[in-house]
């Protein structure tokens, strides 16, 4: 029987060969950790990272609030960062995590800091 790891990885490899991103409208890839959570814009043709943000930024750890309250930092932080770069339009990768609880306030987050997905 497959792992809890090993079948979250074949949903991952289901959802990117679906899911890429370019210079245009990049990647929005999501990792979870038990204690932190990372976001990535990504350019898949070139396979360069453009933007990065993750709740151990300076500015996030600084606020004492919950994991999930976190995230919904992360994603506003990434939308920040992408509006920088002139970017409004994402592909959003939820990495193979079910679309709920931190993921998806990150996902809000970035929608509410201006992304399109």
């Amino acid at each position: 029987m497959a792992t809890k790891l090993e079948r979250r990885q074949k949903i991952r490899y289901g959802i990117r060969k679906k899911v890429s991103g370019t210079a245009q409208k990049p990647r929005l890839s999501v990792f979870r950790s038990n204690a932190e959570i990372y976001a990535q814009l990504i350019d898949d043709v070139t396979g360069v990272t453009l933007a990065a943000a993750s709740s151990r930024d300076k500015d996030i750890v600084a606020q004492k609030v919950t994991k999930l309250e976190k995230s919904k930092l992360v994603g506003e932080a990434i939308a920040r960062k992408a509006k920088a770069l002139g970017l409004e339009n994402v592909v959003f990768d939820r990495g193979g995590n079910l679309y709920h609880g931190r993921v998806k306030n990150v996902a809000e987050g970035a929608r509410e800091g201006g992304l399109v997905f």
